[in-house]
Formats: C-alpha cells, structure tokens, sequence
C-alpha cells in the first residue's frame, strides 16, 4: 500500500470542497492507489501528468460533476517503506490550484 502524506494547503483546499466533490476524489484516489500498486502506469482516465514549470509535481484530473473538472497536485516524496511510493498531496480544487501548485 502506497503511504502519502498531505501538505496544510491541501488540508485547507480539501476542506473547501463540498461532499460530493470529496466523495469523487476518494473514488479518484482508489484508482490511483490500485494503479500506483500496479507499477505507476497510470489510467488514461485519471488524466495523470506533470504541471509545467513546476519540476517534479504532478496533477490528476477528475470530473466533479457540473462545473470545472477536479484537480489535484502531488508528488513523490521519499519511501517511508522500502519499494514503496510515497505521495506528497499539495494542493486540490479546480484549474486555479495551477497558479501556485
């Protein structure tokens, strides 16, 4: 099982989300927790990739439904376990998280 841990912007952006937007991102991170277990080869689904100019952290995309698409930002952090990921969660909510990823 990957391990992750979240930064308090993410913490405070997570909590700006409605239910329904948080259920989505949890049903999101399970298929990204069953796809980092399988390798890292993510789905095209979940739209998984690097955020230009900013080395080193990744965005996920998701559909919340109506409205502008979901996103988070992440990284890799070093492994609290061996041969294990670690992801580093930074930011979540719309497009506007790419400003300050």
């Amino acid at each position: 099982m990957p391990t992750y841990e979240a930064l308090p912007r993410f913490t405070t952006d997570l909590d700006r989300l409605t239910p329904e937007q948080r259920r989505k991102f949890r049903q999101t991170v399970a298929a990204f927790v069953e796809d980092l277990r399988a390798g890292g080869r993510f789905r095209a689904g979940l739209r998984v990739k690097r955020v230009r100019r900013a080395t080193g952290i990744y965005e996920l995309t998701w559909s919340m439904g109506t409205g502008p698409a979901g996103r988070a930002t992440w990284q890799y952090g070093p492994a609290r376990r061996p041969d294990t990921p670690h992801v580093i969660w930074r930011r979540i909510g719309t497009h506007d998280i790419l400003t300050g990823p």
